[in-house]
Formats: structure tokens, C-alpha cells, sequence
């Protein structure tokens, strides 16, 4: 599932049809596509994952789901779920839901929940957190309606950042982990997309699918369903602090001791320490 900068870029590229009419539509969306003949393009705007054709009182939902995908001025795959056909060029939405409303994106959308948007409230934010004290680290980040635009890879990549285990309570955590979680998704969806941009994106994941973590060189956890959300987690449990922290703890690794551990997919042994163009994708 393509994550808030993922639909960035998407925004940024498809800025040559911005005032431009829709000359013509096709595609295989049960949406009444008739609807969208002879009309201007006023924006394209990003609310999380969400990415928007604002036209003349209509605009145009895409979500790209699990494996939605876009390309520019080329078909790439058969059977488009939406063509729009532009004076100069067009644009070809794959495996995406495709929804149309006339209300006015500014009366339905939230944009101080967007981690990308200049409106982005870290107060609101940490309000909506304090609200939910019984929900998990891994679960909030996931909540669209806090944090619109984090998916799972950012959500492992902030908590492995800020030192925070994906099941803390939010209401346990210290409120230094607080302000550091909610800085940290906006830092983070930023070098996301930067990187990305620079096709370099997986280089630089220091928890997402990998095996060894990089701190303590140890194995990290990985659960395929985690938390309600049910997304997968790569985490450590040496130096990913879960709040709050258990009555008996297990004994941690005295400074001064090293035990040989093999990281899964390394091929070596490590000593454990103790912690202190014209682009088509898929999204």
C-alpha cells in the first residue's frame, strides 16, 4: 500500500495537466466516468494516502489499495481502472478504488492531519494521541485519522528511530516519547520522500524487513500480524523500550559480556551489545 509521499511524488508529476479539460475518459470504474468529460482540472491535491483531482464541483478520490499503480503519456498495464486523456498527454490509474463526491475537499479532509501538509498539527496530534491511552505505538501510527499518510514502513522506521517498542500503550508513554513520536513521523515521511525521489528509499531502512539490528546486533522480532491493525513489525527487543515496562523484566546483557548470536540472512557471527523520467510505479 503506497504511503503519504508515495502520492506526493504522484501529485508533483501530474502538475502538467493542472487547468488542463479532460478531453476524453475511459477505464473499467463502475463510477459514472461521463461525469468527468469537458471538465478542468482545477488542482491535484494529497490528504494522506489519498490522492485528489479537484475539477469544476466534482473531484475525483483515487486510493491505490494494496498494489495500485500509475504511469504518464504511456499504457502500461491492459485494462486501466481510469484514462484520462489530456491535450498534452495522459494520465492511467491501475488497481485502485476510484470514488467521486461534490463536496468540497476542504469541508471533508482534515489537512492538519496530513504528516505532509503544511497544515500538519503536531498539537492536534498529540490532543487526538491523549484520547486513545489504551491503543498501541504501532496502531496510532497507523491511524489515518492522527497521522494520515504513515504506512507500515514508516511506523517501523519511527519507532525503531525513537527507541519505542511497537506495543508501548501511547498513555504509557513518557511525554518526551510523545513529542518524539509524533516529530519523528513528519521527520521521517520527508526523508522518505526524498528518498525515494532519488530511488534509494530501501538503502536507508534501518528496521523495515531486515534481520539484524543494527544497534545491538542481535536478531530483530518479526510479526506478520501486529496489533489490531494486523501489519507486520520488525522490531528489537533489547533496545526498543516497551512501555509500560514489565513488573520482571529479563535480564539484559551486562555491558562487559559478549555472547555470540547469528543474525537470520548474515552469514557471519556478530558479537550481541547491549544498547543504550516519466515514472510508472507501483506506489
Amino acid at each position: 500500500m503506497p504511503e503519504g509521499p508515495s502520492i506526493v511524488i504522484l501529485k508533483e508529476e501530474v502538475q502538467l495537466f493542472a487547468g488542463k479539460k479532460i478531453l476524453e475518459v475511459t477505464g473499467n470504474t463502475k463510477e459514472d466516468k461521463a461525469l468527468l468529460n469537458g471538465k478542468k482540472v482545477v488542482s491535484f491535491e494529497s490528504w494522506g494516502k489519498h490522492f485528489l483531482i479537484r475539477l469544476q464541483g466534482l473531484t475525483v478520490k483515487i486510493h491505490f489499495l494494496l498494489f495500485g499503480s500509475y504511469s504518464i503519456n504511456e499504457m502500461r498495464k491492459p485494462n486501466p481502472r481510469l484514462h484520462l486523456k489530456f491535450s498534452n498527454g495522459d494520465l492511467y490509474l491501475y488497481s485502485c478504488s476510484v470514488k467521486l463526491f461534490t463536496e468540497d475537499p476542504d469541508a471533508v479532509y482534515d489537512w492538519s492531519a496530513d504528516v505532509m501538509n503544511d497544515n500538519w498539527s503536531p498539537a492536534k496530534a498529540r490532543k487526538k494521541l491523549k484520547a486513545l491511552p489504551d491503543a498501541l505505538a504501532c496502531d496510532a501510527l497507523l491511524n489515518q485519522e492522527i497521522f494520515a499518510g504513515v504506512g507500515n514502513i514508516i511506523k517501523n522506521e519511527v519507532l525503531f528511530r525513537i527507541r519505542v517498542h511497537p506495543e508501548s500503550l501511547i498513555g504509557a508513554l513518557p511525554p518526551r516519547k510523545l513529542t518524539e513520536l509524533i516529530a519523528e513521523a513528519r521527520k521521517y515521511s520527508f526523508q522518505f520522500l526524498e528518498w525515494k525521489k532519488a530511488f534509494e528509499l530501501k538503502k536507508h531502512w534501518l528496521a523495515h524487513t531486515k534481520t539484524c539490528c543494527p544497534r545491538c546486533h542481535i536478531p530483530f522480532v518479526k510479526e506478520k500480524h501486529l496489533g489490531k491493525t494486523k501489519r507486520r513489525a520488525f522490531f528489537c527487543e533489547n533496545c526498543q523500550v516497551r512501555y509500560p515496562q514489565p513488573a520482571i523484566l529479563a535480564p539484559r546483557l551486562p555491558p562487559s559480556r559478549k555472547i555470540l548470536l547469528k543474525c537470520a540472512g548474515q552469514g557471519n557471527v556478530v558479537p550481541a551489545k547491549r544498547s543504550g523520467g516519466k515514472r510508472s510505479i507501483p506506489l
